[in-house]
């Protein structure tokens, strides 16, 4: 399926596109925890960015590895680079238009121990 979403202001539009085994994760590290990130972890050439790339800005810190976007006008993430899939994209779920996040499974990621606890999470090629 190919779902729509963005940030709150409506500046950064995008498609992904989900597969039935994909499932979210929700990880309990400084950043994720204080916005309520629900990760939709998906390869790059699963998601499209239609509009706004003149709207986000980008935050790092610790490894510098991650790369968070945000928009500068309202502010949300809705989706950056994380360190995890370097090569990939993790999407708010919580941005998406008309997403039933309870037919997903959700994983638990324990990013308080983001070196031991990586290899428990899914990956892809």
């Amino acid at each position: 399926m190919i779902y729509s979403g963005g940030c709150h202001c409506g500046a950064i539009q995008f498609e992904v596109e989900v597969t039935d085994d994909i499932s979210l994760v929700e990880c309990n590290c400084s950043i994720c925890s204080k916005i309520a990130y629900l990760h939709l972890i998906v390869p790059k050439e699963m998601f499209n960015l239609l509009s706004g790339e003149d709207s986000y800005t980008t935050y790092t810190f610790d490894t510098h590895e991650a790369k968070h976007l945000f928009c500068k006008i309202c502010g949300i993430k809705s989706f950056y680079i994380p360190r995890s899939h370097p090569n990939g994209v993790s999407i708010n779920a919580r941005c998406l238009n008309d997403f039933n996040i309870e037919s997903f499974e959700v994983e638990k990621f324990d990013g308080q121990n983001w070196e031991q606890s990586i290899e428990k999470l899914k990956k892809f090629d």
